[in-house]
This record gives C-alpha cells, structure tokens and sequence, in this order.
C-alpha cells in the first residue's frame, strides 16, 4: 500500500473510531444510563471519569494537531475500562480491545 493510500485509511479510521468513541461517551454519561450502571456495583464516580475522558479524548483524537495525544488518552480510557470490567467479573472486553488496536494503530501512524 502507497504511503498516500495509508494515510488515507488511517484518517479514516480516525474519523470512524473518534466519532463512534463521542457518540457512545455521551449516551453513557446520560441519565438513563445511570439507572444501568448502578445495577453493576461499581461508584457513579467511575462512570462519569470514563464517560468524560472519552469525550476529551475523542475530541482531542478528531483535532488534527492533537491526534496523537487524543489517541494515547483513548487508549489508557480503555485500557482503564478493560482492568475494571476484569476485576468485576465481566469479561465482554472485545470492542474495547479492538478500540484500543485502533486508537494504536492511529497514533502509530501519525508518530
């Protein structure tokens, strides 16, 4: 593949992952997802510093001149998320894992 043609690929995957990431962030931090988090046992507090990192990551991540640090703060939001689903027993990490190959991936591309 030419460099051209990854670049290409790359900023889409930029503009995909970031926008999807948004998306879901807010729909977390809404009301009626509060009712769903409490029943996991886990602090309000947590859902809120998830929610927002990923706001402020993704949008940091669809700024050009801030892919890179928006990237690296997508991937320790996740990885976050990931150690914290482990230690409450949930183990349906798949799309976290392949959100954080992709944020990676991203941020290896542009460095």
């Amino acid at each position: 593949m030419t460099e051209a043609k990854t670049r290409c690929v790359m900023t889409v995957l930029q503009w995909f992952l970031g926008l999807v990431v948004l998306v879901e962030a807010v729909l977390f931090l809404m009301p009626s997802a509060h009712h769903a988090f409490s029943k996991t046992g886990m602090p309000d507090a947590l859902r809120l510093v998830l929610g927002w990192g990923e706001i402020v990551g993704a949008v940091l991540f669809l700024i050009p001149k801030t892919v890179v640090q928006g990237g690296w703060i997508l991937v320790g939001i996740f990885l976050l998320a990931i150690v914290t689903h482990f230690l409450h027993g949930m183990w349906n990490v798949g799309a976290l894992v392949v959100y954080v190959a992709a944020a990676w991936a991203v941020v290896a591309s542009r460095q």
